[in-house]
């Protein structure tokens, strides 16, 4: 079966210290420390080792090869975003990776597909980065859950959801950021507990906050399955039936009506929560999505779909059909 991997991170092998260009803060560098193998460095902070999968386009097609996956969808690392910068300097920052992404799908146009980074700080820049990249062939853009804690249905998005809308282009909801992170360091409860709840949040604030009534053509990704959205959404459809008074006040819509309006990537770990999840928004809604290359993704894209007891027509939707809807690709 044709598969198609929609959650899967990359990074140029060699970044410029942009906290010295910029004369403040602390952006990602690059630590080659050994053959194959680079810290990620947030100042003078260990953020994560990473390794040659993570920049090199013929290791990952190997790897592709192995796992039997087809093409990827290549998007930066969430620390990657920099909301937290000076917009022109983000911008900045995101072409410098837009364009390495570009070159990477332009190397290998069957194998890779690219998603933008976009100043989500700035409206308008975001907007501007936007256009460029999907003129240069990219099919969407990866967007936070947050940006600098303001949730997705603030009215200063509007016009970036617009230019998706009306561009066309998939948007991938990626946790960043952590809600509460600061108070539970120990245990990875960041990644742990913190990743579901911020793609719930996002879910909720994208739905309560009336985006996709707005915004009817919206191709909306929630990764990691939606996190802890659709697990929980009998009790956020019951919290906007008691207290309408509270949820209810900028879209009178259950939240139950928007199941299938989005899509989902895969990544939920279990076979019966995958089935759950199928249950509620439908194959043709659920994406094949490994978060490669790290260890808290899947080991082997693709394997939780093509070993669930599903029918293979399920399996072909998840694996290709699926994506390929979200994406527009033929």
């Amino acid at each position: 079966m044709y598969t198609i991997d929609t959650h899967t991170h990359i990074i140029p092998k060699h970044l410029p210290d942009f906290s010295k260009k910029f004369g403040y803060g602390e952006f990602i560098t690059l630590d080659h420390h050994q053959p194959g193998r680079a810290w990620m460095m947030q100042g003078n902070k260990r953020f994560r080792e990473i390794v040659e999968n993570c920049w090199d386009a013929e290791v990952r097609i190997k790897e592709m090869k192995e796992h039997g996956v087809d093409m990827q969808v290549i998007c930066t690392i969430p620390v990657m975003f920099s909301y937290w910068a000076k917009p022109q300097d983000t911008l900045e920052l995101s072409r410098f990776l837009n364009d390495d992404i570009a070159a990477t799908c332009q190397s290998q146009p069957d194998k890779f597909v690219g998603l933008a980074t976009v100043p989500m700080q700035d409206t308008q820049l975001a907007v501007k980065e936007l256009e460029r990249c999907m003129k240069n062939g990219f099919k969407g853009v990866q967007i936070g859950s947050n940006i600098n804690n303001l949730n997705l249905n603030e009215a200063q998005f509007e016009e970036f959801f617009s230019a998706c809308n009306s561009l066309g282009a998939a948007i991938l909801v990626h946790p960043w950021q952590m809600m509460g992170q600061e108070h539970m360091s120990k245990y990875w409860l960041p990644w742990l507990v913190g990743m579901p709840a911020e793609i719930s949040r996002a879910a909720c604030s994208m739905i309560f906050g009336g985006v996709f009534d707005k915004h009817k053509n919206l191709k909306v990704c929630f990764a990691h399955g939606s996190g802890s959205f659709l697990p929980t959404i009998s009790r956020i459809q019951h919290g906007w039936e008691c207290r309408p008074d509270l949820v209810a006040i900028d879209n009178p819509n259950p939240p139950k009506e928007y199941l299938g309006k989005f899509w989902v990537d895969s990544h939920v770990c279990d076979h019966k929560m995958l089935q759950y999840v199928i249950d509620l928004i439908g194959a043709d809604k659920v994406m094949q999505g490994s978060d490669y290359p790290f260890p808290l993704g899947e080991a082997i894209p693709g394997e939780l779909v093509k070993s669930a007891p599903l029918t293979d027509e399920d399996k072909k939707k998840i694996l290709g059909s699926s994506a390929k809807a979200w994406l527009g690709l033929p």
